[in-house]
């Protein structure tokens, strides 16, 4: 499969996607972004894995609101690989914004999938970052 200039845009527009339903609480719509088996791991900040589409809105719902849970979620940094069998590997930075105006890194790393319903995130993998990535090894840092 050769991803076409079509392909790349719907996909980076899907990535999109996830602050705008996220940060405007429509989880309702979120069969738009992930398929209904989708993976979601956040172990990296420290809420492990999540499996289902209606156990991602769960985990939404609960994160929502509080302390920390960022108000603003955006995407740039859009890498796609194509992997063959109607698969897209995506990787995408993301920067959360907290109410506080403190603001977060992430590497969204994403499989996506053309289906009936258009392309859809099957597993996303978070990892939250601490500190730089030159940094040298410390207790507090973990690495």
């Amino acid at each position: 499969m050769t991803l076409s200039v079509e392909d790349r845009l719907d996909i980076s527009e899907l990535l999109a996607l996830h602050g705008h339903l996220v940060d405007n609480d429509e989880l309702d719509r979120l069969d738009e972004l992930f398929t209904d088996d989708v993976v979601y791991e956040t172990s990296n900040l420290g809420h492990g894995e999540v499996h289902g589409l209606a156990a991602f809105r769960d985990m939404a719902r609960a994160r929502a609101g509080k302390p920390g849970a960022p108000v603003g979620h955006h995407v740039t940094n859009i890498v796609l690989t194509e992997a063959g069998d109607g698969r897209v590997h995506a990787r995408s930075k993301g920067i959360g914004a907290g109410p506080d105006g403190e603001c977060g890194s992430v590497t969204y790393e994403d499989v996506i999938v053309r289906g009936e319903r258009g392309w859809r995130i099957s597993r996303r993998k978070i990892f939250l970052h601490f500190t730089p990535a030159a940094a040298p090894e410390t207790e507090e840092s973990g690495r």
